[in-house]
């Protein structure tokens, strides 16, 4: 059976149909009421072991009836099963789930050589010995660019080394209209591209998104040891880039781009400085 078809044949056995008020808290109260059956189920199994013998049918039972709620629940909101299966599976798969890298998945392939991102190469960004305020600068295959950079904070905690999240972004996104505009990678050659995807906007959002994050890394010990971020974090990163090409990317990209990037940070940040190999195809992001 499709889940469409029995979603359909679910609301015959409605006894209360309303697609308002007591219509949708039944399936609400009858959704969280199986849960607790199922808590049930399983706490007798852990009491009983074998002897509970009838687990996998009350089990099995149990899961139909918050099936039954759920579908109950979707078709008041003129949602399908479909829709939310599909919908769930795109999430998680996109959450946990590598995708292969090509050429397909750069954003710019279609485009001239000199507008494209360069796929591998090492930056070095360092202190400048002769600046009293020690501000640092990137530079990439030994050419200097950008500017240099102050933390802009009362205390030092590292900002002004940020371009390495730049750099991640380049590196596991294949995407960064600041590094684009920095080393003059813009796409002119279609205006409307250079204009929404290679514009001030889209810097402005990238920036938006490197301070988010290291605003919330600062609460987390700048993510030293986690295998993971919040999922809300992801999201929000997701929905603040979601009208341009950077849209594209998955939470797993997103939070790969996060973690490896915060690594090779704290390294640059302790040593005052350093190189980093980047390659986008390879996904290769180190301190040399």
């Amino acid at each position: 059976m499709q889940l469409n078809e029995y979603q359909s044949a679910a609301q015959a056995t409605d006894r209360v149909p309303q697609r308002g008020g007591d219509g949708l808290l039944v399936p609400l109260l009858g959704i969280v009421g199986e849960a607790a059956s199922l808590q049930t189920e399983y706490k007798k199994w852990l009491r009983d072991g074998g002897s509970h013998t009838f687990f996998r049918d009350h089990i099995q039972e149990e899961l139909g009836d918050v099936l039954w709620y759920v579908a109950n629940l979707a078709s008041k909101l003129d949602i399908s099963l479909d829709e939310i299966a599909t919908a769930n599976l795109e999430k998680t798969q996109g959450r946990w789930m590598e995708h292969e890298r090509s050429s397909e998945w750069l954003l710019d392939e279609d485009f001239p050589e000199l507008e494209q991102l360069p796929r591998s190469f090492v930056a070095t960004i360092e202190e400048n010995p002769d600046d009293p305020a020690c501000k640092a600068i990137l530079s990439i295959d030994g050419q200097p660019i950008g500017d240099k950079l102050d933390s802009n904070s009362y205390e030092e905690d590292g900002y002004k080394f940020h371009d390495v999240f730049h750099l991640a972004h380049l590196t596991f996104l294949g995407w960064s209209p600041v590094l684009r505009k920095f080393l003059g990678r813009k796409r002119k050659s279609d205006p409307m591209t250079d204009t929404v995807e290679d514009g001030g906007r889209a810097i402005v959002i990238e920036e938006a998104v490197v301070a988010f994050v290291f605003d919330y890394s600062r609460r987390h010990n700048y993510l030293e040891g986690l295998r993971h971020v919040d999922y809300e974090l992801l999201r929000t990163i997701r929905e603040l880039t979601s009208r341009l090409e950077a849209g594209a990317r998955t939470s797993y990209e997103w939070e790969r781009a996060i973690l490896r990037g915060f690594d090779v940070w704290r390294q640059i940040r302790n040593n005052r400085g350093g190189s980093i190999r980047c390659d986008v195809l390879k996904g290769e992001f180190a301190v040399v």
